[in-house]
């Protein structure tokens, strides 16, 4: 039975924080936000894990240097502009730190800078300073939801969770916000994601827990192959559920990572159906594999498959895409071991045993294929170790979107 609940709220829902957002004119559409904040009222530890690839935003630069002491007590974001690739970037991202240190009166070294949006283009810092009295003046408890607006780019819903677990005989409570929709891919997928927590948890704990949670949720995504330059998970912990603080593992680790795997998991699977263009979250579900990692990399290699994902999209049963993604993952698998089937809320069906088709109504298929939300089941047969992948179907619109994204 799992320790956590889901509870409403996000990222204020845990003691000591604040959040708002605001339009402050990085976007040219008025209606839209594009800069949020989220504060607490005391240092918090925090750690961050950030994109792999090798053009990294500056304010990932700026960001690694504030978390190099595993404190911080703000998040300063924007829409709009990725603030990458650009020769004044690394000044920008610092002077957004300082303009939101100064307007909250705490140290410029204890603040998480994030960017999202057009590569390669200057990010304007004077809509920024002009609209941080009233970013600041608008933080509140209620705040959270628009934050969670003024970090979206091509998003089309708001990604907010909230849950809420018993450490140390204390109620803790752990919320995120996130955003992503396209160039998302494992290796930090391309997405923002802030989390809070009340829990007392030291430095290292939390920076070990972060990486952990990682792995087995959002390093699990891919919407399009595509890894971004910006990516960023940060979690900060103000302690102000008054559990004893978690300095190593156990139990209370424990407790703590589940439920922080919980609120990344949420945001992963409410990425990936909200994929550009998407239609259909998908979910890859691979038991029976030797090792975690063999687990691991056929969930991805499936979820990863532009075949697979289009004929998703079409709801056709071709799961011989399936097998073909598998023996391209370069896992010990057995092909011959190999079972398929698709499943959603119609119901499912097995349409491929040890590795060769069976007989499977095609209209049956269809109509478990046509839900919004689909698991494609594989059972490698070849040991105990479980992963799952999280992804969308591949349509017409993305490449819509992605075709005038920057005009």
């Amino acid at each position: 039975m799992m320790g956590y609940k889901f509870i409403e709220g996000s990222v204020t829902a845990a003691k000591g924080f604040t959040a708002s957002g605001v339009h402050c004119g990085i976007r040219k559409n008025k209606t839209k936000k594009d800069l949020g904040l989220i504060f607490c009222e005391k240092p918090c530890t925090a750690a961050a894990v950030y994109t792999q690839n090798l053009v990294q935003s500056s304010p990932i630069t700026i960001t690694k240097k504030n978390l190099s002491n595993g404190i911080a007590q703000a998040v300063i974001a924007n829409s709009g502009n990725a603030n990458t690739c650009n020769f004044d970037g690394d000044s920008k991202a610092q002077k957004m730190c300082e303009l939101a240190a100064s307007a909250l009166g705490i140290s410029a070294d204890d603040v998480i800078v994030a960017s999202t949006g057009v590569i390669g283009q200057i990010l304007p810092i004077e809509p920024i300073a002009e609209g941080m009295e009233s970013l600041v003046a608008a933080l509140s408890e209620n705040g959270s939801t628009d934050t969670a607006e003024a970090i979206m780019t091509t998003d089309t819903v708001k990604k907010e969770v909230a849950v809420e677990t018993t450490i140390g005989g204390k109620t803790v409570k752990i919320g995120g916000i996130s955003k992503g929709s396209g160039m998302i891919h494992p290796n930090m997928a391309t997405m923002l994601c802030f989390v809070t927590t009340d829990a007392a948890i030291s430095a290292e704990m939390i920076k070990k827990a972060v990486k952990a949670a990682a792995d087995d949720t959002f390093n699990m995504v891919s919407i399009d192959g595509d890894t971004s330059t910006n990516d960023m998970l940060s979690v900060m912990a103000s302690g102000l559920a008054g559990n004893a603080e978690i300095t190593a593992e156990g139990e209370d680790y424990n407790a703590f990572l589940e439920a922080l795997t919980a609120v990344c998991k949420e945001l992963s699977r409410k990425m990936a159906k909200d994929g550009e263009g998407a239609t259909k979250l998908l979910v890859c579900k691979v038991s029976g594999a030797k090792t975690l990692a063999d687990a691991k990399g056929v969930a991805k290699s499936v979820i990863c498959s532009s075949l697979l994902k289009a004929a998703m999209f079409g709801a056709d049963a071709n799961w011989g895409r399936v097998l073909c993604a598998i023996g391209y993952s370069g896992c010990d698998v057995d092909v011959h071991k190999v079972n398929v089937s698709f499943a959603s809320e119609k119901g499912s069906i097995d349409v491929c045993k040890n590795g060769a088709g069976i007989e499977f109504s095609e209209d049956l298929a269809k109509e478990i294929l046509l839900m919004d939300e689909i698991d494609i089941i594989v059972d490698l047969q070849m040991g105990s170790f479980y992963a799952e992948s999280y992804g969308c179907d591949l349509t017409y619109d993305y490449v819509k979107i992605n075709g005038d994204y920057r005009t």
